[in-house]
């Protein structure tokens, strides 16, 4: 994985994937924001907010900056704004990588099926991290590695992993380990539970 090859997916894909990936991702998208409770004032940073489909979730009273590291699905998320939430929600091209805020920005981060795709997943936790205030929530969607025969097919698919855009074999357990999280709890979202929404608490 590299972002060329990430930039490279999501441009193929930036026509067809709220028809595709839409209503497939949307229990998991609806769970998360649901989850974060956000409050009024509260300032939020998505990170790889794709084509903008979680956007109609946030309330009236709460600031987004959402940021994607692809032109072509940040382009589809501009224009499905209305003119309210252009005044309360930022769009930035942005690697996840490389969050160009300064630390202690947000109230709380959320990233919706980004850290398998990411090329560095540990730098991804980490500028989350970074730019969350300290006693701030971490949330994230994400497809983990399954146990048993799914497993086996999920290695076999890992040579694909540059065309399709993201980590087919990503265990949940070894990301943990990685990410050092305070975790407050997990949940399992979306078709047959196969996404998992981690959320966690921003410790110094």
């Amino acid at each position: 994985m590299d972002e060329r090859s990430v930039v490279t997916a999501y441009r193929r894909l930036s026509g067809t994937y709220d028809r595709f990936f839409g209503p497939v991702f949307e229990q998991g998208r609806q769970a998360a924001i649901q989850k974060m409770d956000c409050q009024p004032g509260d300032r939020v940073l998505e990170v790889g907010v794709g084509t903008g489909l979680s956007l109609d979730h946030y309330g009236p009273e709460v600031e987004v900056v959402g940021i994607d590291v692809s032109p072509d699905m940040l382009e589809h998320a501009r224009g499905r704004l209305s003119e309210e939430q252009r005044s309360r929600i930022t769009l930035a091209e942005m690697d996840a990588q490389a969050v160009e805020y300064p630390d202690n920005s947000f109230d709380k981060v959320v990233a919706m099926y980004v850290v398998s795709v990411a090329p560095d997943p540990e730098k991804v936790v980490e500028e989350m991290k970074r730019v969350c205030k300290p006693g701030g929530e971490l949330f994230i969607v994400n497809h983990f590695s399954q146990k048993g025969p799914m497993a086996k097919l999920e290695r076999l698919a890992s040579p694909l992993s540059k065309l399709v855009g993201f980590r087919p074999s990503f265990p949940l357990d070894d990301f943990l380990a990685m990410a050092d999280l305070e975790v407050i709890e997990t949940q399992s979202v979306n078709a047959f539970g196969y996404w998992t929404l981690i959320h966690a608490r921003n410790t110094p």
